[in-house]
């Protein structure tokens, strides 16, 4: 199992995430969620202070998301769809239906 490294860290150029060439089917999971939610917090106009407040999540585990620097657990995830109001987890091969 590759969770031992960062999912960046999968990349063949970690340097280009969120858009590295990745193999691994988690990674690329990783890679759609920290894609879709830098374009959302973007959108929203929020920062990761911000965020973190309203999801209940710890502002530097959405930052080392975003950086591709950790696997995210479903508990996360979960919060911060709820409160940002949009889905992040990817359809079936990594990308998500809006980005």
């Amino acid at each position: 199992m590759n969770r031992r490294r960062p999912p960046r860290e999968l990349a063949r150029d970690p340097e280009a995430w969120p858009h590295a060439q990745l193999t691994d089917p988690g990674a690329v999971a990783v890679q759609a969620i920290a894609r879709t939610l830098t374009s959302i917090l973007e959108t929203q106009k929020r920062s990761l202070r911000q965020t973190a407040a309203g999801a209940g999540v710890n502002r530097q585990a959405i930052a080392d998301l975003l950086a591709g620097r950790c696997w995210p657990d479903v508990a996360t995830v979960a919060r911060l769809e709820n409160f940002l109001a949009v889905p992040l987890y990817p359809t079936c091969g990594g990308t998500h239906p809006d980005h």
